[in-house]
């Protein structure tokens, strides 16, 4: 798993350019082109054209494999709820995740659940819808442990963090499952966990932060990162460098190829390789 999102992280930074800038803006622009046209065409011909359907896919309509993305579901106030959490919080994970690794994240949510969808219609025969409020889990789910004390007004009036909004947001679909398995729909139920599985990939780490704080304080990994960053603080520069790694006190002198990037998350400014990127104690 590290490996990988080592990968992941080691390709964002060479390939700046990949990706699609401010994604979620056109995904909710998207989303809301999509439900004025359905709730125009009263006859729900439109929705059937875009709805996550593996037989036609086969067939060629290959188009449902991403307008699924945009099927609207709930009601106007559900839409505009939505959208809005949507946007801001798609906005702000580009920023601190920056956007071809944000873009990887968001369409590895797309490809999971579609594959998902292929293996069990291919399997049983029979058509998973696939919708977005579950993919959108998985944003929600990243800001939280990202920025778990981070303030949303609901309702623009009522004050609630991240955390419990994610907790209840968790709560809410994990009762869905329930019902959705005890009920039959075996299949449909675990789309919420298909949906999320990027978000465990990319966040692991960060989750075992928030939910062991002061178990991961006390590791014997954590105690030496902490020591070494205290001796590589008061060690004299032999060579002058722009970048060094707070961990391991490599630079870009003495490894003019190795990647380096600063932590938003520690207190200061502290540069860290490739390498630690994602594996380091945050100064606080």
């Amino acid at each position: 798993m590290r490996a990988l999102i080592r990968a992941i992280d080691k390709f964002s930074l060479t390939h700046r350019r990949f990706g699609i800038r401010r994604l979620m803006l056109y995904i909710v622009i998207g989303y809301g082109v999509i439900y004025l046209i359905a709730m125009l065409d009263t006859t729900r011909t439109f929705l059937s054209l875009i709805s996550f359907d593996p037989a036609r896919i086969a067939e060629g309509q290959v188009w449902r494999v991403i307008t699924w993305v945009f099927y609207p579901t709930g009601g106007l106030l559900y839409l505009a709820l939505m959208l809005y959490f949507s946007y801001f919080v798609g906005n702000s994970l580009e920023r601190e995740w920056g956007t071809p690794k944000f873009t990887i994240f968001y369409f590895l949510g797309i490809i999971l659940s579609v594959l998902y969808g292929f293996l069990i219609w291919l399997i049983t025969g029979i058509t998973v819808p696939l919708i977005s409020d579950y993919l959108n889990l998985s944003l929600i789910f990243a800001y939280a442990t990202l920025f778990p004390n981070q303030t949303f007004l609901l309702f623009f009036i009522l004050p609630l963090k991240a955390k419990w909004l994610a907790l209840f947001v968790g709560a809410y679909y994990t009762i869905l499952m329930f019902v959705s398995f005890f009920g039959g729909q075996y299949f449909y139920a675990l789309l919420p966990l298909v949906a999320v599985l990027n978000f465990f990939l990319f966040c692991r780490d960060d989750l075992i932060h928030v939910l062991r704080p002061y178990q991961a304080r006390n590791t014997k990994q954590a105690i030496n990162f902490r020591k070494a960053a205290r001796r590589i603080q008061h060690e004299d520069a032999a060579r002058p460098y722009r970048h060094k790694c707070a961990v391991c006190g490599k630079t870009d002198t003495d490894n003019p190829n190795l990647e380096f990037r600063y932590c938003s998350r520690c207190n200061g400014y502290h540069c860290f390789c490739i390498d630690h990127i994602n594996s380091h104690v945050h100064f606080q």
